[in-house]
């Protein structure tokens, strides 16, 4: 019997009060979508147990932790071992969300570089991917990215990816990875598409940034995680791929970047 593909919601944020009253049954309906592990996001330490406690209580489900750019000015600033010491914990996969937002908060652009790079060591430290959000901040994102990982090399994605070609190529270049949401869906979305369309598909995640950017045919509704199927559907078409083609090779790029994740599931 063949086995049905599956797929990986590589950014979510279930700790969300939108998934308060039903998070069992948003998870069950992801696995049954061919959704068989999520990634959930923590964006502020102080709610990194609650992120963790997520993790524990639902097998599918590994989590990442750090600073969210807009978030930088008013949170106490990450410490490099602080990110390091919740790392040791089995299922955490990841460092962040962090970068840089300026189309919100390019007020605080100084402490959020700061924050970034406190990021980026422990990136480095732990050989853990960096988890980055990016936002009207591509030249100085392009740079400090490049003069991090001059320093000492790091694996990255740049999340929920609709930036300029320009960062996207400059990820790429420093061997990083690309993750389409449902943005990408949406019809004036043509740039976006045709950033993805020209990266390597071996380089591609997918996601929902769940509760946020649910793809069509659910735009405008609340996202979760079962839904990356329809953005994965569209990555599958802009490859010339059928969906069982581009499902194995997503899940791949996910294991070589996220490879604590998938060693876990090895051994569970």
């Amino acid at each position: 019997m063949t086995q049905a593909p599956t797929i990986t919601d590589s950014h979510c944020h279930l700790d969300f009060p939108d998934f308060a009253d039903e998070l069992p049954q948003v998870v069950a309906r992801a696995v049954q979508a061919g959704v068989a592990r999520m990634v959930t996001i923590c964006t502020k330490l102080r709610n990194e147990p609650q992120v963790r406690a997520i993790a524990e209580a639902h097998a599918p489900v590994f989590y990442a932790a750090g600073t969210h750019p807009m978030s930088a000015a008013d949170e106490p600033l990450a410490q490099v071992d602080q990110l390091v010491a919740l790392s040791q914990h089995p299922k955490f996969v990841g460092i962040g969300e962090t970068g840089l937002d300026y189309h919100y908060t390019a007020d605080s652009a100084e402490v959020q570089k700061t924050s970034l790079n406190v990021h980026i060591r422990a990136a480095q430290e732990t050989g853990l991917p960096l988890i980055i959000h990016s936002r009207a901040a591509d030249d100085d994102m392009a740079q400090l990215l490049r003069q991090g990982h001059k320093e000492a090399p790091f694996s990255c994605v740049m999340h929920c990816y609709s930036s300029g070609p320009e960062l996207a190529r400059a990820a790429l270049d420093l061997g990083f990875y690309l993750s389409m949401s449902g943005i990408a869906t949406f019809p004036k979305s043509t740039e976006v598409r045709d950033i993805f369309a020209a990266a390597p598909p071996e380089r591609v995640l997918v996601e929902t940034d769940a509760p946020y950017l649910a793809p069509k045919p659910y735009r405008g509704k609340r996202n979760e995680p079962a839904y990356s199927v329809h953005t994965a559907q569209l990555a599958a078409e802009l490859y010339g791929m059928d969906f069982a083609a581009f499902a194995a090779q997503t899940e791949q790029n996910f294991n070589r970047l996220f490879a604590k994740a998938a060693a876990w599931k090895a051994a569970a």
